[in-house]
């Protein structure tokens, strides 16, 4: 089998260029010096060292855009670790031209062009471990104290193996495609919002939109990437629930006596006004209207009642009046559903027509389109390739604000974190095969972050909580003691490993991303799987990961881990706690383990982790072979589960182990 990054696959390129490189769109920019001083060799300046002035200690230091990192002496690069040797005291000597053979990003050795045209050395080199430190002056001693924020480990290589595959046919991104888009999903929101508000008189479901997007991909056949336009069933289930589950009124959590009250008494009266204006069987009218009157009569009569007592009669009128309230708005509910599936499905017409218009200009046809030879051998995963041309892209402006890389096309700015466009830069450089020179880096960038900020939305931390990632103590432990090397459900922004299946093939491919995973087939591996919490995609990937398990005599193992949601159960709980390829299965307590923000790419640093307010159920699938390899012993459940006190609170121990449960067949 071939090396990391499919070497063997034919159109890998054997060298890569710095983004800083002759672009149309111009370099990254970095803060000018105060102080004009001697020019850095060109190998620093590759590797994005530049010369600064300290006006507190008045004297020059030396800064790399690319990882943070400050020095006071000349930096040397090679054997220099900035994490075990942040003084550089053990790095490589320095040559005869003043600096050690240096490299393009942190450690990288520097290509040679002979090097880049010798066969057989596809992809073949080392790469550099991405740590991004924080160094602050103790005092005029140089004297370091590092802090480590180490998001992403780049370095850790994948062990999952797949059949070599095709470049795909979806059609390229291109920042004007990507701004249509993103205007005609913001039309449809506001659709969404509407058709709520007119028709039952609610506000849409928190993240009801944004979970009907990842249900409708689940079962979607149509053309673009985000807005769905093929599906079947056209009523979506999960949009359907969700409104109904706040018909009449939406019921909140709730804390004290008076709340309790207010809420029973906001309920029947909601109850009674749609009974009575909805085309109701005189039935229905005549039970809800006895027991709306009941529940009256008991509240102004009952003054001393507990919190627990509002609760129970609560849940006892809705219990007697829900079935004739979704009686009646079940027509208008399911015509809300029905009218925003076809809105989407028209923009996606709308969206073709233009991008295909588009790619016409710059005459690239679509139908023409290459197929590469795929050979019916297993490789190394690799990133998804796309098989049409990319066209030429337009000028995105880039500057930046403090820690924060701002890139604006035709006035729509999107943001993102230093470190993290650091990260971006890495993950194109590796991944991309298409645009050596980075000339189109900067609007892939821009699309990349447009799409994911369009498709979770614009309101205060929403869809953070569907984008969000385990912590970076517990990925450490899952490749530490179980081999994990590729996550199942990430994003070029919140990806740990640099090998992950997403959700947009058509852009986060150049960014690492081996494709949607419910397309992708891996015959070999240790994955981790931390998905969306939709009950429909958790459900999608139960199936799938059965079907592969199944299929496959090779090492196989995938650790899972989805919300515990007990009333009721989800489907795909039930599934895994039966399954016979399950070996092991834990539950993590709510309040007691952390989750890494979705919006970890712009949020500040106080801000990236947040307590899981309900538990987290870890379920170990393998098949027999995988088992073996990566069995979910005693000792290494334990040091699996202190990853999580690294905050200082303790989990629970793990229950007993069901290794024995399901055997192979």
């Amino acid at each position: 089998m071939t090396s990391e990054n499919h070497g063997t696959v034919k159109g890998e390129p054997s060298g890569v260029m710095s983004p800083t490189g002759s672009s149309s769109q111009g370099p990254p920019l970095v803060a000018s010096t105060s102080k004009p001083t001697q020019e850095l060799p060109d190998e620093l300046v590759q590797a994005g060292w530049s010369k600064c002035w300290s006006k507190r200690e008045n004297r020059p230091y030396y800064f790399n855009r690319f990882t943070n990192q400050s020095l006071w002496e000349m930096p040397v690069l090679g054997q220099h670790d900035v994490i075990s040797d942040p003084l550089g005291l053990n790095a490589a000597p320095v040559s005869a031209d003043g600096v050690a053979e240096a490299g393009v990003g942190n450690g990288q050795r520097k290509r040679r062009l002979s090097e880049e045209a010798a066969p057989g050395t596809l992809n073949s080199f080392k790469k550099p471990k991405v740590r991004f430190c924080h160094l602050l002056t103790l005092n005029s001693n140089v004297l370091w104290s590092i802090r480590t924020l180490l998001y992403w480990d780049l370095d850790i290589q994948t062990n999952a193996v797949i059949k070599e595959r095709a470049p795909a046919d979806y059609l390229p991104p291109h920042p004007e495609i990507e701004l249509q888009r993103a205007q005609l999903m913001t039309k449809l929101r506001q659709h969404y919002h509407e058709l709520c508000s007119q028709r039952e008189g609610i506000e849409p479901p928190r993240e009801s939109f944004n979970r009907w997007l990842l249900e409708r991909k689940v079962v979607d056949k149509g053309v673009d990437p985000l807005l769905p336009s093929e599906c079947d069933p056209v009523i979506s289930p999960s949009m359907f629930r969700e409104i109904m589950n706040d018909i009449p009124i939406r019921l909140s959590r709730i804390k004290y006596k008076e709340e309790a009250r207010r809420l029973l008494f906001k309920y029947a009266e909601a109850a009674k006004k749609m009974i009575e204006s909805r085309n109701a069987t005189p039935e229905s009218r005549k039970l809800v209207k006895w027991n709306v009157e009941d529940t009256m009569s008991w509240l102004r009569r009952d003054h001393s009642a507990s919190k627990e007592d509002y609760m129970d009669r609560l849940e006892h009128l809705r219990k007697e009046c829900g079935p004739h309230v979704t009686a009646v708005a079940k027509d208008s509910v399911e015509g809300i559903c029905t009218k925003i599936y076809h809105i989407s499905a028209e923009y996606v017409r709308r969206i073709r027509q233009i991008h295909l218009t588009l790619l016409r200009d710059c005459n690239i046809s679509v139908d023409g389109a290459e197929n590469a030879e795929v050979q019916d051998r297993l490789v190394y995963c690799y990133p998804l390739r796309l098989g049409i041309t990319a066209p030429a892209q337009p000028r995105v402006e880039l500057h930046f604000e403090n820690d924060i890389a701002c890139l604006r096309y035709k006035g729509e700015m999107v943001k993102v974190n230093r470190g993290y466009f650091s990260k971006l830069e890495l993950l194109y450089r590796y991944s991309c095969i298409d645009d050596q020179r980075f000339e189109k880096f900067l609007s892939r960038v821009w699309c990349l972050i447009k799409r994911y900020q369009v498709m979770f939305g614009s309101g205060l931390n929403e869809g953070t909580g569907l984008q969000g990632a385990l912590p970076v103590p517990v990925f450490e432990a899952l490749h530490r003691l179980f081999g994990v090397s590729f996550e199942c459900f990430a994003s070029p922004l919140n990806s740990y490993f640099k090998q992950f299946c997403s959700a947009f093939p058509d852009i986060d491919g150049f960014f690492g991303s081996r494709g949607p995973f419910l397309s992708f087939s891996p015959v070999s591996g240790s994955f981790e799987a931390n998905p969306p919490f939709c009950e429909e995609l958790m459900d999608a990937m139960v199936t799938h990961f059965e079907t592969l398990l199944d299929h496959s005599t090779e090492p196989l193992s995938f650790i899972v881990f989805v919300p515990d949601w007990r009333d009721p159960p989800t489907p795909a709980l039930t599934r895994m706690e039966a399954s016979r390829f399950r070996r092991h299965h834990m539950i993590v307590p709510a309040f007691e383990h952390e989750y890494r923000s979705g919006s970890q790419h712009i949020c500040k640093r106080e801000e990236m982790y947040y307590k899981a307010v309900h538990g987290t159920a870890v379920f170990f699938l393998q098949n027999t072979a995988g088992f073996n390899k990566w069995e979910p012993t005693p000792d290494r459940l334990q040091e699996f589960l202190a990853a999580y006190r690294v905050s200082g609170r303790s989990l629970a121990s793990p229950g007993a182990s069901s290794s024995a449960s399901g055997a192979d067949p």
